[in-house]
């Protein structure tokens, strides 16, 4: 396998959530990232890892992973309204994310805007080649924006994702995320995908980690 380019998060990197979608095949389960992933690079899994061809390892994968916390609704108007304060506008660490990058034309367009309590929210318009790694991408950023301020870069570290159907192309989706805790440079997030009709789609539980400051 391998991740194509355009499927990047940080400059030359892959999507933390759309690389472990890919290494997840299919599965409900645990993607520890223990490496940027790598992008346009053959990768193999031996043993639940994922590894390149000289045998560094860029992931861990583990079966039958517990997502039992999910980020309750709210209507797709009121996630278009909270995107439009969507603070990567004004202050994104990687602003040609895949998922969340306001600098990409091609991306998922996700833009995950700040309500009262702290949680985000985002409407998504799902594209025509939706998968099992875009639906882990979508789960991914708008958790991680719950934590992520103004100078505060986080990336994934791990995610573990329930996916109980995929939605159709052109479905106008929400994805909830909240902030569960934070530990030292780690935060707790948690995410969930709705359908139109306000159908639980899928889950995530993740850990995201500071970058050391500059």
């Amino acid at each position: 396998m391998h991740i194509p380019a355009r499927f990047n998060g940080p400059p030359g990197s892959g999507n933390g959530g759309y690389s472990a979608g890919l290494f997840a095949h299919g599965k409900t389960c645990e993607v520890t990232l223990r490496m940027p992933p790598p992008l346009d690079t053959p990768l193999s899994v031996l043993d639940c890892q994922v590894r390149t061809a000289d045998g560094a390892v860029v992931a861990e994968v583990a079966s039958d992973a517990e997502v039992d916390t999910v980020v309750p609704p709210i209507g797709y108007a009121d996630a278009v309204e909270a995107a439009k304060g969507y603070p990567g506008f004004a202050d994104h660490p990687f602003p040609t994310c895949y998922v969340c990058g306001p600098d990409r034309t091609d991306g998922l367009g996700i833009f995950p805007g700040r309500l009262a309590d702290g949680s985000t929210a985002a409407p998504w318009t799902v594209p025509d080649d939706v998968s099992d790694p875009t639906v882990w991408a979508a789960l991914d950023c708008p958790g991680g924006w719950s934590v992520i301020g103004a100078g505060r870069p986080y990336v994934l570290g791990r995610i573990a994702v329930r996916l109980d159907r995929l939605p159709a192309p052109g479905e106008q989706c929400v994805i909830r995320g909240a902030l569960a805790g934070t530990e030292g440079r780690k935060a707790l997030v948690y995410t969930t995908l709705y359908a139109p009709d306000g159908a639980e789609l899928a889950r995530a539980r993740a850990t995201w980690v500071a970058l050391p400051a500059q």
